[in-house]
């Protein structure tokens, strides 16, 4: 079990939701950058790090369909299948570290909100990079620490990034729609500083 990993099964083990700053109890932000994209219900939706997110459970009951959860921590998915029980049945869930994961189908949505920004290595970061543009077409969601958000999360260091720095790391194969700052106020009320960006696919 690799280091990182090993973290985040321990995280997600030893802390409840209320008590990780990432927890959000309806996440607003990327639902709204979901709908923008104006994919259909049946569209091959993907959520990088999603841990025990609750972005699947509102997209299931919005009467989205094909969703596909993948994270590192076997543990955290555990929770979200609990959590969802029987509607765990309409996900698929996938344990890997995003820098082992080789998509076998293409996405229409592609959502990261605080996953990519664990990525502090250049050589990651490009592959992450190279991976969307063969696989996250047409439609990129992802959000990160801010240049003036946080410069460690759950212990571990992560890349902040400014609107310009994330054209650099994905501009080869998506053209930028939007890209804006918003404020995350943790469960246990500090503010955090995210950077949600939302990019079309050069080839869609």
């Amino acid at each position: 079990m690799s280091d990182t990993k090993q973290h985040w099964e321990q995280v997600f083990s030893t802390k409840l939701p209320e008590e990780v700053s990432w927890t959000q109890a309806v996440p607003l932000t990327s639902l709204a950058l979901i709908h923008l994209t104006g994919v259909s219900k049946s569209a091959p939706i993907i959520d990088v790090g999603g841990g025990d997110s609750k972005l699947v459970d509102n997209l299931l009951a919005e009467g989205y369909t094909d969703i596909t959860v993948l994270d590192i921590s076997v543990e955290a998915l555990k929770r979200a299948k609990a959590r969802l029980g029987n509607d765990a049945a309409n996900v698929q869930w996938i344990e890997s570290d995003i820098k082992d994961f080789k998509p076998t189908r293409k996405y229409a949505v592609w959502h990261d909100r605080a996953a990519f920004h664990f990525l502090t290595e250049t050589a990651d970061i490009e592959q992450y990079a190279e991976t969307l543009g063969e696989f996250a077409s047409p439609h990129l969601i992802i959000a990160t620490f801010s240049e003036t958000g946080p410069e460690k999360c759950s212990a571990l260091p992560v890349t902040r990034y400014a609107e310009q720095d994330m054209v650099n790391v994905f501009g080869k194969h998506f053209n930028l729609i939007d890209s804006f700052t918003e404020n995350h106020i943790t469960p246990f009320n500090t503010l955090q500083n995210f950077r949600f960006n939302i990019f079309a696919h050069k080839l869609a």
